[in-house]
């Protein structure tokens, strides 16, 4: 298996986990949890779409990403 595949298969196994845990009202929205699986997943995935050369996966996971990370800095109080 490549190591694209890998590091790609992780990152979106991690998103829909982060997003069933919500539905089944095991995390909520602004839960560092919940956030931390979609910053994981969706860094993991940009990673991937990175080294394959994919970018427009690039684009969307790298957005993710920064939603993400905005989400936890204000989560845990970072922001001004």
């Amino acid at each position: 298996m490549a190591s694209s595949t890998a590091v790609g298969t992780a990152g979106v196994a991690l998103l829909p986990l982060a997003f069933f845990l919500n539905l089944i009202k095991r995390l909520e929205p602004d839960d560092p949890w919940y956030l931390g699986l979609n910053l994981l997943g969706a860094g993991l995935a940009c990673a991937a779409s990175w080294m394959i050369g994919f970018v427009p996966f690039v684009v969307l996971e790298g957005a993710w990403f920064s939603v993400a990370l905005l989400g936890m800095i204000r989560r845990l109080g970072l922001s001004a």
